[in-house]
């Protein structure tokens, strides 16, 4: 479980620095077809749909491959 979250914490560290040193890179997160929002008198809705689908699918290869190397 500790190499869990430590590998866990180096992803995300890395992330971080990633999303600070590069903002424009993933300017496009957010804005694919499939993302909505709904804007009206005074209310904004934002729902992303293709975002979240792809995020998941990147997150599950990542964490499954750090499960396959921890395990060697």
């Amino acid at each position: 479980m500790a190499r869990l979250l430590i590998a866990l914490g180096l992803f995300l560290l890395v992330a971080g620095v990633a999303l600070a040193l590069f903002p424009r890179a993933f300017s496009w997160f957010g804005t694919l077809p499939g993302d909505l929002r709904i804007r009206r008198d005074g209310v904004s809705i934002f729902i992303p749909i293709t975002s979240a689908l792809l995020l998941s699918g990147a997150l599950t290869l990542v964490i499954n491959l750090i499960a396959w190397f921890l395990r060697r």
